[in-house]
């Protein structure tokens, strides 16, 4: 397989991921560790502190820190579960877009350690774990074609996950709010009684950096190889 169609295959591998029911269900605690470590990171970077981290079966989380129950820091705190996840990815396509796909790969591991460290119930231990064992294995024994590809399709995961995520929770308030049984206990609705601004306006800046992030990431990840396969094909005609 000629080696600029694996960035075009990525992006396939992880939109299926995230589109299929039964695949997302049990994929979609990769974006809850990200989530949740948004979370974390925020919380520590601002002064805050880290308690625990806990994962649930059903791809719920919860974080939890100590300090002020109001003020900047604990707004960027709520602020940074929902857009983890796609920030991450972003971070991810310009890391691999500049080559450094194996020290990327690295890295996730290091993250992964540092979260286990705060973990705080059994689930949440065995899911970090299993992640951080498939990242480990193919940053330690894969090719360099496949810890492109995997880190490739990681990035990919992260960016159409979190906006999957996003949308859900749009529309998990949405029935709520229907249905009369609406639970303000989302972090919109956090961020609404700290800041006082709608938990609908949180939602749509949400969804604004998810669709950002997933174009700009889009754009990093398929401009070269969308380029190369152009100029292959336009050799392969005057041939």
């Amino acid at each position: 397989m000629p080696e600029y169609l694996v960035p075009l295959l990525a992006p396939l591998v992880a939109l299926v991921v995230v589109g299929q029911r039964g695949l997302w269900r049990v994929s979609r605690t990769v974006v809850t560790i990200a989530h949740e470590g948004g979370h974390a990171l925020v919380a520590v970077l601002t002064g805050r502190r880290l308690t625990g981290i806990r994962l649930h079966s059903d791809t719920s989380g919860v974080t939890v820190s100590v300090g002020r129950p109001t003020g900047p820091g604990m707004v960027a705190t709520a602020l940074a579960g929902y857009l983890a996840p796609s920030l991450a990815g972003l971070l991810a396509a310009g890391v691999i877009t500049l080559g450094g796909a194996e020290p990327l790969l690295w890295a996730a591991i290091v993250v992964l350690l540092a979260t286990l460290l705060y973990i705080r119930n059994f689930y949440g231990g065995f899911a970090v774990l299993v992640t951080g064992a498939a990242v480990g294995l193919v940053a330690w024994y894969g090719s360099p074609g496949l810890q492109v590809a995997f880190a490739s399709a990681a990035a990919w995961f992260l960016l159409f996950g979190g906006l999957r995520a996003v949308r859900e929770l749009g529309r998990a308030r949405g029935r709520q709010v229907r249905r009369g049984a609406y639970r303000p206990d989302s972090d919109a609705d956090q961020l609404a009684r700290l800041t006082r601004l709608p938990p609908w306006f949180w939602v749509a800046l949400f969804t604004l950096v998810a669709v950002g992030a997933l174009v700009v990431g889009a754009y990093w990840m398929l401009a070269d190889p969308l380029t190369a396969l152009a100029e292959g094909s336009r050799a392969g005609r005057t041939r």
